[in-house]
């Protein structure tokens, strides 16, 4: 057998940013290299992202996914740009939330359109779990 006939799978691009003017980004970082562990691309834009820029960043690169982390309270405004933008240009990825997100507010994430909202302690098996079943891999 020939060498290109033994690829090995293609491995799913995902973004991971931090949205907004939080600047705290361990939370981020730790999940970036979780999903490289699990055998992800990770684009990490790291902080002070808007929302234009993680759609002009997500289009060019063509990832699969975006995973954005929010501390700084603004999750509502800067999520349902980004959506909105999104869905302007055309962007139809799942987008998953992570960070310090009120649990009354979950909800009204997942109505925006949100696929999955990631709490404070979610351990990194979920994380990676979650991931994979937004792109329609088995968990």
């Amino acid at each position: 057998m020939r060498d290109l006939e033994r690829r090995e799978p293609a491995r799913r691009k995902v973004l991971v940013a931090k949205l907004g003017l939080d600047g705290h980004d361990r939370g981020a970082k730790v999940i970036t290299m979780a999903l490289r562990d699990a055998g992800f691309r990770v684009v990490y834009m790291g902080v002070h992202q808007s929302p234009e820029d993680l759609v002009r960043t997500a289009l060019e690169e063509d990832v699969e996914a975006i995973g954005i982390s929010i501390l700084s309270g603004s999750h509502e405004e800067l999520v349902s740009d980004l959506i909105r933008l999104a869905r302007g240009r055309g962007l139809d990825v799942p987008v998953i939330v992570g960070g310090v997100i009120p649990p009354e507010d979950v909800q009204k994430l997942k109505e925006m359109g949100v696929f999955e909202v990631l709490l404070p302690g979610t351990p990194l098996a979920k994380v990676v779990e979650v991931f994979k079943k937004a792109l329609g891999e088995e968990g």
